[in-house]
């Protein structure tokens, strides 16, 4: 993959549905999965103008984050503690039309780490069944991840939602966890990650 974008630390926010549909139709073309997705998505919205909001029970839109460190190297991933799996950090738009910003947020706030640096085209789209837990029933999410760029000696700071978070290469990835899409959007971020331009930390 190629491109002549670079990193940002500029970050708007506040956009409304309509900010969210152009987000996922720019994202990039980065696998059969993920074109799929975008139009399962795409559909989603056009029938669901509360897609921000978790009151939308069928299911929300969601941002995530694959971030990579400084080296080009490693990715950080988190053992979620509801679900009990190895995911990217992520969460719910909760009203923010700009889902590149909503994958930044809650990369600072699951992770602690300062000076994030965001590349804010989607590099993945997914649609994922989320399980009935407690008072929440079953419901789907409809993620788009984004790329962030960690700082040299980024120091993590995980939280509450987490048991478990570490840098690991692809091969350890592998060992860690068969998940197929955290694999895949691991080995597109590294790669895009590489030839994009980076700023001064």
């Amino acid at each position: 993959m190629s491109t002549g974008a670079s990193f940002t630390f500029d970050l708007p926010s506040g956009g409304s549905i309509s900010q969210a549909k152009q987000e996922v139709r720019n994202a990039i073309s980065s696998s059969p999965e993920s074109d799929l997705a975008r139009e399962k998505i795409l559909e989603f919205i056009n029938t669901h103008n509360d897609a921000l909001y978790r009151t939308c029970v069928e299911g929300h839109l969601t941002g995530s984050a694959m971030i990579v460190e400084s080296s080009f190297e490693r990715v950080l991933v988190m053992l979620h503690k509801k679900l009990g799996i190895w995911l990217q950090p992520g969460g719910h738009a909760d009203g923010e039309g700009y889902l590149s910003n909503v994958a930044y947020r809650e990369a600072f706030e699951e992770t602690g780490i300062d000076n994030l640096a965001l590349w804010d085209t989607a590099i993945d789209c997914d649609v994922h069944r989320i399980p009935e837990f407690g008072d929440e029933k079953e419901h789907f999410h409809f993620d788009l991840t984004y790329l962030l760029l960690a700082p040299r000696e980024a120091v993590i700071k995980r939280n509450h939602e987490s048991t478990d978070m570490r840098w690991v290469t692809l091969k350890e990835l592998e060992a860690l966890t068969g998940e197929e899409r955290l694999q895949r959007i691991a080995r597109i971020g590294l790669e895009l990650a590489r030839t994009i331009k980076s700023p001064e930390h």
